[in-house]
């Protein structure tokens, strides 16, 4: 009877027992491991990024031929509008990171975000719609019909935009959020989490530049942009229908307010100097109500600028007696060492938008290159926008390969929970960009080669893309998994939104180099490197160009990565 009650006792405390990071339940109470978090909140989350993806893509895969046919645009303002567009859907993650780690939390933003995508997207198929439900009417003129088309199209497409900011930082940090960093199991699980948050990606992707974009050019723009409608609000129905399985977060404030008190505190103390013992530094007591759920970070002994917000100063100590100092003149050291995680991570940050500059080149090099080769295969038409599949199709057969095969092989041989260390998986990535160049690099000089005579098969361009998929498995899941793991515990949103903007620096970084090829290469009358007609440039320079760019990238991020101070193991 006595091993029977302790069994019964043991069972009760391991169903009893509570997460370690401070995460709370629905209700706001601490949460208990077993009825939520874990895999089991993640599914219905990963079910609402699939929705969000498909729905996305679905509108912005085959956007260009709505913009040009339906609305009559020309080539390069539909090109114009898609790319503005595109850069403000990775620009505004920011804007809904910081609403929520400072203000709503990510649940509520999550669902404000995905109903004003839904609305926007009720708006866009409301535009195809609209010559449907008016076309017995005469007060409506063709220019007049376009032009509302036009104005409801963009509406519907910004605020798309405006919900995007929201949904895509916190999905994926409020799935990581789901594992316990306190438990080692939960905490390998974490690591699981960002690959199949990928290749959730990728799936949709796969299926909407597919089947929806078929959708849209055999039935119609009325049915092919009401299928996203419908399959947001189907994400939106399964991501709140599971609310009570979530871990939840607390929000402690603005962490660009926090960033900034600490940078106004440290020039106001410039003229001192930090002491040589850190224990003098401002720190809050344990059980100080300021404290209450906060992770207390150690103190480092870099970038010793920033401690001088720490200083306490005579007058600090005198005004700090009968109440708290001014966090402009005066911030705890936990406070200071959230600003030095950010600045550590920045120059890695940098580094890392070439990756996508030279990814973007798979929707506009890589195009143009495909578009000068035989497209047939077979007795088959293939599309060389199609190409891009290979990318795709990399990515979805690595990820599980990835993470079944490699990743325990790994921790076996190197101890590591996650086999290899964030930075290294980030390095590995680097390197294909450089492959992936310098193998287009070799098709464009066997295209140039065979083009007074015959066009080569596009085929051959089927390495690079599968190169820039590798380096996707490598470096997007990485960073995103390296961003969020070093991220200060007030800001795991705005860390995350990093991996998005990253995307968008990397974009713009892609038109600079291509602006200024363009300038440099046209003088004095030549076609340049990438004329109209490909056959008269070179656009296998400009491929050798990349490659070199990217090694001397690569040898930046090796020396950052070299310097990087993890705040845990990673």
């Amino acid at each position: 009877m006595a091993s029977a009650g302790e069994h019964t006792a043991a069972l009760l405390q391991v169903q009893e027992e509570y997460t370690t990071d401070g995460s709370l339940d629905f209700d706001g109470n601490p949460a208990l491991k077993h009825r939520t978090g874990g895999w089991r909140g993640c599914r219905s989350i990963l079910g609402t990024d699939f929705c969000y993806c498909l729905a996305f893509y679905g509108i912005s895969s085959n956007l260009v031929t709505y913009l040009t046919g339906v609305l009559g645009q020309s080539n390069v303002a539909a090109a114009r509008n898609l790319s503005t567009w595109q850069a403000t859907c990775f620009v505004m993650p920011l804007a809904g990171a910081v609403i929520a780690d400072s203000y709503w939390g990510k649940y509520r933003t999550m669902v404000v975000s995905c109903s004003v995508g839904v609305a926007g997207m009720i708006m866009t198929a409301l535009s195809a719609y609209l010559p449907l439900l008016v076309k017995n009417g005469a007060s409506f003129t063709s220019s007049n019909m376009v032009s509302v088309q036009e104005f409801v199209m963009f509406l519907g497409l910004y605020m798309i935009a405006i919900g995007l900011g929201g949904l895509r930082p916190c999905l994926m940090s409020f799935g990581a959020d789901q594992f316990d960093d306190g438990d080692p199991l939960e905490r390998l699980h974490k690591g699981s989490f960002f690959n199949w948050y990928v290749f959730n990606t990728n799936c949709a992707s796969l299926i909407s530049r597919t089947a929806i974009v078929w959708v849209q050019d055999h039935y119609g723009w009325a049915l092919g942009l009401t299928i996203p409608v419908a399959v947001l609000a189907v994400g939106l129905f399964c991501f709140v229908a599971a609310s009570r399985t979530y871990r939840f977060q607390p929000t402690r404030g603005s962490p660009l307010t926090r960033v900034c008190q600490v940078v106004v505190a440290a020039v106001r103390n410039s003229g001192i100097d930090p002491p040589a013992d850190s224990s003098l530094l401002y720190e809050l007591p344990e059980y100080d109500s300021d404290m209450k759920g906060v992770q207390r970070i150690d103190h480092t002994t870099d970038l010793r600028f920033f401690d001088k917000a720490a200083i306490v100063a005579v007058s600090d100590k005198e005004a700090a007696a009968p109440a708290p100092c001014s966090p402009w003149r005066l911030c705890v050291v936990t406070q200071v060492e959230e600003l030095k995680i950010l600045v550590r991570m920045l120059p890695l940050w940098a580094t890392i938008v070439f990756f996508y500059a030279a990814s973007a080149q798979v929707s506009s090099t890589f195009l143009e290159q495909g578009m000068s080769m035989d497209a047939t295969v077979g007795t088959v038409h293939v599309p060389p926008a199609s190409m891009s599949t290979f990318e795709v199709l990399t990515v979805i057969v690595l990820v599980p390969l990835y993470d079944w095969a490699f990743v325990p092989l790994a921790r076996r041989l190197t101890g590591r929970g996650k086999g290899v260390s964030d930075l290294r998986r980030i390095g590995a990535g680097l390197t294909m960009p450089v492959l992936a160049m310098a193998a287009a690099a070799v098709v464009e000089t066997v295209r140039l080669r065979a083009a007074p005579r015959k066009k080569i098969s596009e085929l051959w361009q089927a390495p690079q893309y599968a190169l820039v998929g590798v380096g996707g498995v490598l470096t997007t899941i990485g960073q995103f998994d390296f961003f969020y793991s070093q991220a200060p515990p007030a800001m795991k949103t705005v860390c995350t939104a990093l991996g998005f903007l990253v995307v968008a620096a990397g974009d713009y970084l892609s038109s600079f180099l291509l602006t200024v090829v363009q300038w440099a290469t046209t003088t004095s009358g030549r076609p340049g490197w990438i004329p109209d007609n490909l056959n008269e440039g070179h656009l296998d320079r400009f491929f050798w160009m990349m490659a070199g760019l990217g090694c001397l990238n690569l040898m930046a991020f090796v020396s950052c990565a070299a310097r990087y101070k993890y705040r845990k193991p990673c």
